[in-house]
């Protein structure tokens, strides 16, 4: 692992990738490289306009690349489902659910849930769900879901999911999200584990990687101050979104990837080559799994038929 670059992916030929939030960021760099490997890559962007730049862009770095654009509202769960029933393709190798928000006001999403726990956990629960059967049907397909190194600030409170019964922190709210994605990561391995599935479900965290998702919280509370605060920590401090990718693509291509594992950036899980990261204890948590599993089947509508013993 010590010294792996995008220059290691392997071929990609054949292979059929989605890649949430792919206009920008760690999913345009994700979809882009694994695209310059050979794979077909499915765009799965809220707005059509920048889903569709983000096509035009990998084509002219990478010529001859095969992308496609569906269109993905992880804030919808009628667009979630949307997108599953128009996926045109029989075969799914890769799921990366890499799309999602940070730090935002309060809000809902169409289905009323808490904007970061709807976007960053339920959506993607519900998107995985659905792809499963295309999964299934994959020889050594994978899902890697992007997590953060900020799911260290909290554990979820299973009975306080939508954030209603204490006053809302949005730093908080994020951090109990990617423990949601770190804990939906856990029990879905399990319940792969327990079908005798050869699907690999993996984590990823980027480290401090300088994109868009920074600001944007800034930007929507109206404080300018805050926004050019974190424009100025992404420039002196982060990584380019080049060097932040590379754990997702670590755990969505390198051979050997095991379930359940978590990859980061190996110097202070802050940035540099794809390495085993550490995580916090509760995100290991089989009955806290399970618990989720069953609010987060009960929330979506969405259940894993499949896997049910």
């Amino acid at each position: 692992m010590a010294g792996w670059n995008a220059g290691d992916i392997p071929d990609q030929s054949g292979r059929t990738a989605v890649v949430t939030g792919a206009n920008s960021g760690l999913g345009y760099v994700t979809a882009r490289e694994l695209a310059r490997k050979g794979a077909r890559v499915v765009l799965a962007c809220r707005s059509e306009v920048r889903g569709a730049e983000a096509g035009d862009r990998i084509v002219t770095e990478v010529p001859g690349a095969d992308v496609v654009f569906l269109r993905l509202d992880l804030g919808d769960l009628g667009s979630v489902r949307e997108f599953a029933g128009a996926y045109p393709f029989e075969r799914l190798d890769l799921l990366v659910n890499n799309a999602g928000v940070m730090a935002l006001p309060l809000g809902r999403t169409a289905d009323g849930f808490e904007t970061q726990f709807g976007v960053n956990h339920l959506g993607h629960f519900a998107l995985t769900g659905l792809l499963m059967p295309a999964l299934l049907a994959t020889p050594g397909a994978r899902v890697v879901n992007v997590a953060s190194m900020v799911h260290a600030l909290s554990n979820i409170d299973i009975d306080d999911l939508n954030g209603e019964r204490r006053p809302y922190r949005k730093w908080i709210a994020y951090a109990r999200s990617k423990t949601a994605n770190l804990l939906f990561t856990h029990e879905l391995a399990r319940r792969l584990d327990a079908v005798g599935s050869d699907v690999v479900v993996a984590a990823a965290h980027p480290g401090y990687a300088s994109t868009n998702l920074q600001a944007a919280g800034p930007r929507l509370a109206g404080r300018k101050g805050a926004e050019r605060f974190m424009e100025v920590g992404n420039r002196v401090f982060g990584q380019s979104a080049e060097a932040g990718a590379l754990p997702t693509l670590y755990a969505a291509t390198a051979p050997g990837v095991r379930p359940d594992s978590f990859t980061g950036p190996s110097f202070a899980m802050w940035r540099g080559a794809p390495a085993k990261s550490w995580r916090a204890r509760w995100t290991l948590d089989d009955t806290a799994g399970e618990r989720l599993w069953a609010a987060s089947e009960q929330l979506t509508g969405v259940t894993y038929d499949a896997l049910k013993p």
